[in-house]
């Protein structure tokens, strides 16, 4: 009885991940042309992300220990 409920929640959990592309409900739309645009951008150019709002690494990782400096903020709770 429990291997058939554990493939019962297999099946129903391998129907989540789906992927299709995204379309606004019924009766709605997608937000209207930005200000100076040329044309309404697709749900898949609202979904990227600029390069702001992820940015890459531009700082070289510590490769060996090193001291740390004195914090004059790290105080011990009152």
């Amino acid at each position: 009885m429990r291997r058939l409920a554990a493939m019962g929640m297999a099946a129903l959990l391998s129907a989540c991940g789906s992927q299709s592309p995204l379309t606004p409900p019924v009766g709605a739309s997608l937000p209207d042309t930005p200000y100076g645009a040329a044309d309404t951008p697709t749900a898949d150019d609202l979904l990227r992300r600029d390069a702001l709002a992820a940015p890459e690494r531009s700082v070289e990782l510590r490769r060996r220990s090193e001291e740390r400096e004195d914090d004059p903020f790290d105080l011990p709770p009152e």
